[in-house]
């Protein structure tokens, strides 16, 4: 069976990403779910950053100048493990279970789970790495945990991923909101 593909529609341009649904199937199938609910349409990148990444899946991002943009997850509930077919649980602030099960690192192009630094702490943002930060991996020595659960299809998509990063930016925040219209998963 071969991994979904998801369909970032922009207002800047189109990502095409592979979803490792086959590695990471917990933190994929919370991702699969968000976008078929249509959680993320609308949404806005709330952080980019030249040479290192685009953050968004924020719920406050809906309105582009919130001073919550970055703070906000999911609603608690639950999903369908789509490889396992187990139901598993968003808790706590809709927060998942961290997936640490394939060792992917941070390359560009890849998607990463964003959290808080605690432990079970993902939820529904994630960031698009530009650069490779291997500092992140959740293998690698050191704090940050940032498991990898995506990449881009084709050279048009990671180059859509840069484009966004050089964005002009206050505070890391996009001066010209920067649109998420949908996301399509295809399996």
């Amino acid at each position: 069976m071969e991994n979904p593909t998801a369909v970032f529609s922009t207002s800047m341009g189109v990502i095409t990403c592979e979803l490792y649904l086959d590695q990471m199937p917990i933190t994929v199938s919370n991702f699969i779910d968000l976008a078929n609910s249509g959680f993320y349409n609308g949404l806005h990148f709330h952080r980019v950053i030249p040479d290192f990444m685009d953050q968004f899946g924020c719920p406050y991002s809906k309105d582009p100048k919130s001073k919550r943009s970055g703070t906000g997850g999911p609603p608690d509930g639950q999903f369908k493990n789509l490889k396992t077919g187990k139901m598993e649980t968003r808790s706590n602030g809709g927060n998942i279970q961290d997936e640490y099960a394939a060792k992917i690192s941070n390359e560009p192009g890849t998607l990463s789970m964003a959290n808080t630094g605690q432990k079970n702490s993902g939820g529904s943002q994630f960031f698009m790495n530009t650069v490779h930060n291997d500092f992140l991996d959740w293998f690698s020595p050191g704090e940050s945990k940032h498991p990898v659960f995506g990449k881009c299809k084709d050279k048009a998509s990671y180059d859509m991923m840069v484009k966004i990063s050089k964005v002009k930016t206050k505070d890391d925040c996009p001066i010209t909101p920067v649109e998420m219209k949908s996301v399509t998963v295809t399996m």
